[in-house]
């Protein structure tokens, strides 16, 4: 490390040291959250923040953007090389806001996946030659009209694409609400927002009048979580995360103050 990049460090470490010890207390406070949310059965849910569990149905035809698989979410992410930390830096994330539905043995949910935290496994993921792109890349970047494009595709790109499909167990914690005071979505916005028409519009028809009400994320209560982990992975990976951000938070801003201290 060179005398010019130590500085840049310390204050670095400053920045970052009282942000990451916040961030700690964040995470225990949905780790809290989550376990002190009972699980509920779909159809007896109470409105306001719940939890709940049950496996993905597609409201409506939704295809991945990469592989064109059909799913109920899909997310992407773009990376191109970070050649000093030798590791991948994302310069372009985007997912679906299609609603779909949770089912459990009781009944079905509708979710509204806008604005929530989706733990998402990984799905596919490639490297390709930026100048020679397979078509489904090169199309997605062209319709996207990201502006950046053309200097990315100079270098080597990363594609990842995670998706939920239909069957896959999920675990949702949020905000729910009647399904009739759901924003009063009616049934015309609801094919606007998934695009469906024709003989889809049957089935969303018939999986609509099963659903009991909406999960969402909420105006009081922003903790909105879409994940295929289950409720003791959530906890533990939060239990962890919060532990090395306390830990990490006051050594970052003791070495970044300590430094200017002893150069000022």
């Amino acid at each position: 490390m060179s005398r010019f990049e130590l500085p840049i460090y310390a204050t670095l470490s400053l920045c970052a040291g009282p942000f990451l010890f916040a961030r700690s207390f964040r995470d225990l406070r949905t780790r809290r959250l989550i376990q002190n949310t009972p699980t509920a059965r779909i159809r007896s849910m109470a409105m306001g923040l719940v939890e709940i569990n049950g496996n993905v149905e597609m409201g409506s035809h939704l295809t991945a953007p990469f592989s064109g698989r059909p799913c109920a979410y899909w997310e992407v992410d773009i990376s191109t090389p970070n050649w000093r930390r030798q590791g991948w830096s994302v310069v372009h994330g985007n997912a679906s806001g299609h609603p779909f539905m949770v089912r459990d043995d009781t009944g079905v949910a509708t979710i509204y996946p806008q604005g929530a935290e989706c733990r998402v496994r990984q799905g596919v993921g490639e490297e390709c030659v930026g100048l020679s792109l397979p078509e489904c890349y090169a199309s997605y970047l062209r319709e996207q009209g990201l502006f950046f494009r053309h200097v990315w595709q100079l270098s080597v790109l990363r594609f990842r694409e995670r998706i939920l499909e239909e069957g896959m167990r999920v675990y949702v914690l949020g905000t729910a609400m009647p399904r009739a005071e759901a924003h009063d979505i009616s049934h015309d916005e609801v094919l606007e927002a998934t695009g469906t028409d024709g003989a889809v519009d049957t089935r969303l028809r018939a999986l609509q009048e099963e659903t009991v009400s909406v999960v969402r994320r909420g105006d009081n209560e922003p903790t909105f979580i879409i994940s295929q982990e289950s409720e003791r992975e959530l906890t533990l990976g939060l239990g962890f995360r919060a532990a090395a951000k306390l830990m990490a938070g006051p050594a970052l801003t003791l070495f970044g103050l300590a430094y200017w201290l002893y150069w000022l």
